[in-house]
């Protein structure tokens, strides 16, 4: 499974924000690497310099191999919250898309 981690210009987009993302990636969804061929990460904040509550946000494509890319959305008022969020979505999403694969 690739990782890619983009940031937008607002984000210092540092080797260890980069890092501690790809092993975020990697803990928690680790259970889907043999279905995945590619995740990607996109980090931003909404507001730039301003600071304001639930500004920070993080998107995920998941490319699971075969079907159609799912992504998902998520908000908070740090990257961390808002990378836990977007996480715990796409373990859920990527569970109803493989169980009902399953299921077949």
């Amino acid at each position: 499974m690739q990782i890619q981690i983009n940031t937008t210009n607002d984000i210092d987009g540092s080797a260890a924000l980069i890092s501690h993302a790809e092993s975020q990636v990697r803990d928690r969804l680790s259970r889907y690497e043999s279905r995945l061929s590619r995740i990607e990460m996109h980090l931003g904040d909404e507001n730039g310099s301003r600071d304001s509550a639930q500004d920070k946000r993080c998107v995920i494509e998941a490319r699971p191999t075969g079907l159609a890319p799912v992504t998902v959305t998520d908000h908070g008022n740090t990257l961390e919250s808002a990378m836990g969020g977007a996480l715990k979505k796409m373990g859920s999403h990527l569970d109803s898309v493989f169980g009902k694969l399953d299921a077949r």
